[in-house]
């Protein structure tokens, strides 16, 4: 049993794991379903209300209810992981990403899979760290209903659907990652830390 827990606890082969995503997506295509995170929130939004105030919103969100499972399921899933399969060692990072990291300002880079200095209770009490998680937040919302679906929806569903449009937000979601990373982030980090 412990050898068990030992090798659940290991970040699975991409042997394992993508086929298990393939056997997923096969079945949500064979009863003409697809995947996103982002529609959740949607369906939510329009459980709550929303579509008394826009157009988007009005649609038979009743459909959409085994859709909120995958979202239990995820929400569940990382409780899981953080509490009962997390093992207890630094984040597998180079040594020149630390030094990059230090000399932004961060705190023991490594030490755990978000940093503190943005995702702590202490963080979420400054104005700047706030504002930042919530122009953030305005940015992904609108980018993911810009591009017809969020990077699971696209990279997920759309591509092993052989969807073109899919493939080109896909291109486009990482692109905007790398630029944000590289030219965008540096900028940033002085005016938030």
């Amino acid at each position: 049993m412990n050898s068990l827990l030992d090798w659940i606890k290991e970040p699975w082969p991409w042997y394992v794991s993508g086929p298990l995503i393939a056997f997923v997506m096969l079945i949500l295509t064979y009863f003409g379903k697809g995947f996103g995170m982002s529609a959740n929130l949607r369906t939510l939004c329009s459980i709550g209300g929303a579509g008394k105030f826009s157009d988007f919103f009005k649609f038979d969100w009743k459909a959409q209810l085994w859709n909120l499972v995958v979202a239990q399921g995820a929400i569940l899933g990382g409780f899981i992981a953080q509490f009962y399969l997390k093992k207890e060692e630094s984040i597998g990072i180079s040594e020149a990403t630390k030094e990059s990291l230090i000399n932004y300002g961060f705190t023991n880079p490594g030490e755990t899979m978000v940093p503190k200095e943005f995702f702590s209770w202490e963080a979420v009490q400054d104005p700047k760290i706030i504002a930042m998680l919530l122009i953030s937040g305005l940015l992904i919302g609108f980018g993911t209903r810009y591009a017809g679906g969020c990077t699971s929806g696209h990279a997920i569903s759309g591509i092993s659907n052989l969807q073109i449009a899919s493939v080109v937000a896909v291109i486009g979601f990482f692109a905007g990652g790398l630029i944000m990373v590289h030219l965008i982030f540096p900028f940033l980090l002085p005016i938030l830390l």
